[in-house]
């Protein structure tokens, strides 16, 4: 078994060839909940919702999120009422997610077990796990003030400088159950290319992932979202220097280096291999760490076990 640590862009791109390497049935995603937003009284999972719906193979691929071939009737009517945050786009077949989740999150069910209930009725064989039940909220401050994560990045489309990102309930939060015990119990861990800051950290700072990370034997390894200073996708890059870590592979060894054995790191990058190695003790691989499309990410996720000696 493989669990992989996943955001909503960069990892769901390596997801798509670690799929088709291992098969959906081997693999487990713990996805982070820090980005989650209530949108005009429904709970929306952003980045939950993109690695379930590519499990389920109605991802709109060329955007990464939202449901492929969608319509936009309902949100151009709700325009018409002046819903809040109009700019938050909500698809017609994505509608029904959300409308779901609320339902059964207002019956009192966890995250969580809506997210196995709906994995089930989608019919989707890989275990897909939030990272937490806990709401954590993340704020950015900007020149424009303090902004919740999804209007700096829809709205303002991640444009804006960054001062400051602050997790609100992060602290408090707790591992939704099955988590640790899926970290525990993985033949490797893989912390995908997403946003270092936002995506990954709100999931290895719950004090009980922290310490199953920590604890366990077999490896773990991440891939780095960062090519010569700047991300594929998103705001990685602001995000890091707003917290004091440099834009690199440095960068990406110093935020994971209590918890990682190994670090792919992009050919362009490759001079910061012997230093990453002597500092960290972590060992590198290089290679092209670019997910143009699906041949890509086949390639790239057959390196990754190539890399580690796993036996698929």
């Amino acid at each position: 078994m493989i669990t992989v640590l996943s955001g909503g862009r960069g990892t769901p791109k390596l997801l798509m060839g670690l799929r088709r390497v291992l098969g959906d049935s081997r693999l487990i995603v713990i996805v982070n909940t820090a980005d989650d937003i209530w949108w005009n009284g429904l709970y929306v999972s952003p980045d939950l919702d993109t690695v379930i719906y590519l499990f389920a193979n109605i991802l709109d691929t060329n955007r990464f999120w939202g449901v492929k071939g969608d319509t936009f009737h309902f949100l151009t009517q709700a325009k018409r009422y002046g819903i809040d945050w109009p700019w938050f786009n909500i698809g017609d077949r994505d509608l029904a997610m959300h409308v779901t989740r609320t339902f059964l999150m207002n019956k009192g069910y966890t995250l969580s077990k809506v997210t196995k209930y709906i994995t089930s009725k989608l019919g989707i064989e890989s275990m897909i796990l939030p990272a937490t039940d806990d709401k954590i909220d993340t704020y950015v401050t900007t020149s424009l003030g303090k902004l919740h994560i999804q209007e700096y990045l829809v709205k303002h489309r991640a444009k804006l400088d960054v001062s400051r990102i602050e997790f609100i309930g992060l602290g408090a939060a707790k591992a939704a159950p099955n988590v640790c015990d899926a970290i525990e119990s993985s033949d490797l861990i893989i912390i995908g290319p997403s946003n270092p800051i936002n995506s990954i950290g709100p999931i290895i700072h719950i004090k009980e992932i922290k310490e199953a990370l920590r604890n366990i034997s077999n490896p773990i390894l991440a891939v780095s979202p960062i090519k010569a200073g700047r991300p594929y996708s998103g705001p990685a890059d602001k995000f890091m220097k707003a917290e004091g870590f440099e834009p690199s592979p440095i960068g990406l060894a110093e935020l994971y280096k209590d918890h990682i054995d190994y670090l792919i790191i992009d050919t362009a990058d490759s001079n910061y291999a012997s230093e990453i190695n002597r500092s960290f003790d972590i060992d590198v691989y290089v290679t092209d760490i670019s997910i143009n499309n699906l041949d890509d990410s086949i390639r790239l996720a057959k390196e990754i076990f190539k890399f580690t000696g796993i036996n698929l």
